[in-house]
């Protein structure tokens, strides 16, 4: 098996162990109790439901590694712009690219959230990620293979579109990790004054995403909620659910 591929593995497997295990130990293992107030369904994931998770995760994993392996490939990086002497851009750009790569993907997911959950594309792209009604952080990337093609897709549209460095690619897909598990938490530990302040209403929050797996609908954005806003898809009582966790620590 080519060394590439297995070096690109290890890094999203050890990536998703880290960031989705010591969130799931905390918030799931020792300390349930002192988080409750900030639970935003009151039940918990089966047992199964975790196996589920971690299992697709996995082999989502061999398609994000198989595209590693064709991005950084002699056939397809040199008409890519990803540059490696920073100094080229500056590190000025250096910063900027990472946000242009989010707001890009932000842009990518809803579009493609969206379509995955027209009626003739949901089973086969979709559903296997909605099976998490009530998700954990073990559901991040919880996809069947035909949506983790999709997913994937986004490091080929980011490094066609932008000049990118390959650590703002490492950064910018960390940031992605680290959000998708928020999003799946299951808990929302935003505090109130960022939820209210003039940035955070339009951040992506986990009450936000929570709500898309428990309703099916609306709430199709990442990181950000521009999109939803923009076109009406924010679920109707998001903002006063998400204010009643915040404020009070009540679940739904």
């Amino acid at each position: 098996m080519d060394a590439k591929f297995l070096f690109f593995y290890a890094v999203l497997a050890a990536r998703y162990l880290v960031l989705a295990g010591l969130a799931f130990l905390l918030f799931y293992i020792f300390l349930p109790r002192k988080f409750a107030g900030r639970k935003i369904q009151a039940l918990f994931p089966r047992r199964k439901d975790y196996v589920r998770e971690v299992g697709y995760s996995f082999f989502t994993f061999l398609v994000f590694a198989l595209y590693g392996v064709l991005l950084s490939s002699p056939y397809v990086l040199p008409h890519t712009q990803i540059y490696t002497d920073i100094s080229a851009y500056g590190y000025t750009y250096f910063g900027l690219s990472v946000l242009l790569a989010l707001v890009i993907h932000d842009a990518y997911f809803y579009w493609t959230h969206r379509l995955m959950h027209h009626p003739r594309l949901f089973k086969l792209f979709h559903l296997t990620h909605h099976k998490s009604v009530n998700p954990s952080p073990w559901a991040a990337f919880s996809f069947s293979p035909l949506e983790a093609m999709v997913e994937g897709g986004i490091i080929f549209v980011v490094a066609f579109l932008i000049p990118i460095h390959p650590l703002a690619i490492a950064l910018f897909l960390l940031l992605m990790t680290v959000y998708n598990v928020y999003g799946h938490l299951g808990y929302e530990i935003y505090p109130q004054w960022l939820v209210d302040s003039a940035v955070g209403k339009w951040l992506n929050t986990s009450t936000n995403h929570n709500m898309h797996h428990k309703f099916f609908k609306g709430n199709y954005g990442l990181y950000f909620r521009f999109w939803d806003e923009w076109l009406g898809t924010t679920h109707a009582k998001y903002k006063e659910t998400l204010s009643r966790l915040v404020s009070s620590g009540k679940p739904q």
